[in-house]
């Protein structure tokens, strides 16, 4: 893949000056992880490479469903909504296998951020200035994300009228790790996994999850800025792919009060930038659990509570934390444990490895991949010891400092509260974040749901 080798800007200009695409497309995350992009004339886009260009900073201003905030500091009609600049990385260029141009080439795509004071609010760079604090003491950081999705005999246009009842899955019953399912089903299976390797997203492992139509997608490891490219693309072209086939994928963290979450698992090591050696890993130690490993996990241990906001972003989050659907309720941790929130996995030097089972799908990935690296980095500063449980997670108590706020409002409000959200992240971050989740709360809280109707219409 040619576009893959791609690392400097002068690189790309040469491999967009020779394709005889008319435009190419771009695109950068919002504050949610939804991509909001554009096309841009061939020319216009040669110059944003060597320069910049801007965008309207409306796309950090408003929800997932291009409502305002109206409690933003960063920007909202008391700015006056200005454009904000914007750098393009030559090196995430890929080819869109699901688009072409009019000659038949597949379109190219970029990832974009924001820069400049808008830089501050943007996940992406969020991300990388996490990952530059690894660097400075020494660690290369390697991340994989699985990803958890629900598929449907839908369209757009029926779920709207259907009001999002009385859905048809993909396929009926629980059938985790179905062959038949996969044979049966196989030409879907055959597009994504084709599609994936084109994007430079490869799949280590598809499966069927328990339920009717969920699929289980394991990215493979990769460095970790690149692993957050890979989970942002993966979920956009995962959802364009299945609507070009007459079906829809959801993310959503618990689409149904009858079904299992769905999870946005989180596997992380560091090693070390000299030997390139898993600094994890040491077979002298219990569990092959280096030092660095302990104080590391230790930290996500300690700040996850107050980081909930990052890992568990949207209203529908929190009902995926509850008990008896494998979503912990605080922030365990335990060796080999599924029950728990922060699972140690012994291994090689090649595997030895933390997975931070709370992510949800519906997480920004690089929101969430700042979590839980800059907790552990802090728990490597500050020689943080970890609080271990054995056993059933489920059915032991903890004691209050490891709890989760229960509800997005309350995650909003502890992150907001968090030091060491204020060092990792900086100001300019945790108040947008911690605003924009007060924001869904408050929209979620005009609305009459389903349940309350049924609950109290006829009876109270």
């Amino acid at each position: 893949m040619q576009e893959r080798s791609i690392k400097t800007t002068e690189d790309a200009i040469k491999l967009v000056e020779a394709s005889g695409l008319t435009h190419i497309k771009l695109g950068l995350s919002d504050i949610d992880g939804v991509i909001r992009g554009k096309y841009m004339r061939k020319d216009k886009f040669i110059g944003a490479l060597r320069d910049g260009f801007v965008f309207c900073d409306v796309v950090m201003g408003w929800d997932s469903n291009d409502d305002l905030y109206d409690n933003a500091k960063f920007t909202g009609w008391h700015t006056a909504y200005p454009d904000a600049q914007v750098r393009i990385d030559p090196s995430s260029c890929r080819r869109l296998p699901l688009e072409h141009g009019a000659n038949g080439e597949a379109m190219l795509f970029f990832i974009a951020e924001l820069d400049g004071p808008a830089a501050g609010v943007c996940p992406r760079r969020l991300l990388h200035r996490v990952v530059d604090r690894a660097s400075d003491m020494g660690f290369d950081v390697f991340s994989a994300l699985e990803y958890e999705f629900f598929m449907f005999n839908e369209t757009p246009k029926t779920i709207r009228e259907k009001q999002y009842r009385n859905l048809e899955s993909w396929t009926p019953g629980n059938f985790g790790y179905s062959v038949l399912r996969s044979t049966v089903n196989s030409d879907f299976y055959k597009q994504l996994i084709d599609l994936t390797e084109q994007m430079d997203i490869p799949i280590e492992s598809l499966h069927t999850e328990t339920g009717p139509g969920v699929l289980e997608a394991a990215i493979a490891v990769d460095r970790i800025n690149a692993a957050a490219d890979k989970g942002f693309l993966f979920k956009t072209f995962t959802k364009a792919l299945a609507e070009q086939q007459g079906l829809m994928a959801t993310f959503m963290a618990k689409w149904s009060h009858k079904h299992a979450g769905q999870s946005g698992h989180i596997h992380m090591s560091l090693c070390d930038l000299k030997s390139g050696k898993n600094v994890f890993y040491d077979p002298t130690k219990e569990h092959s659990m280096s030092d660095l490993q302990r104080h590391f996990v230790a930290g996500q241990q300690r700040y996850m509570p107050e980081m909930m906001a990052m890992y568990a972003q949207t209203i529908n989050s929190y009902t995926r934390l509850v008990p008896g659907y494998w979503a912990p309720l605080e922030a365990s941790l335990g060796v080999e444990n599924r029950t728990t929130a922060l699972r140690i996995i012994p291994g090689s030097e090649k595997s030895q490895r933390v997975e931070i089972r709370i992510g949800s799908a519906d997480a920004n990935p690089y929101i969430a991949l700042a979590a839980g690296l800059g907790s552990g980095l802090l728990g490597i500063e500050q020689k943080l010891e970890p609080e271990l449980t054995f056993g059933n997670a489920y059915t032991q108590s903890f004691p209050e400092h490891l709890k989760f706020p229960s509800t997005l409002w309350d995650a909003a409000q502890r992150l907001r509260a968090s030091e060491a959200a204020h060092e990792l992240f900086g100001e300019p971050f945790v108040e947008h974040m911690a605003a924009t989740r007060e924001w869904e709360e408050r929209k979620f809280r005009e609305y009459v749901t389903d349940w309350e109707l049924q609950r109290y219409f006829e009876i109270i």
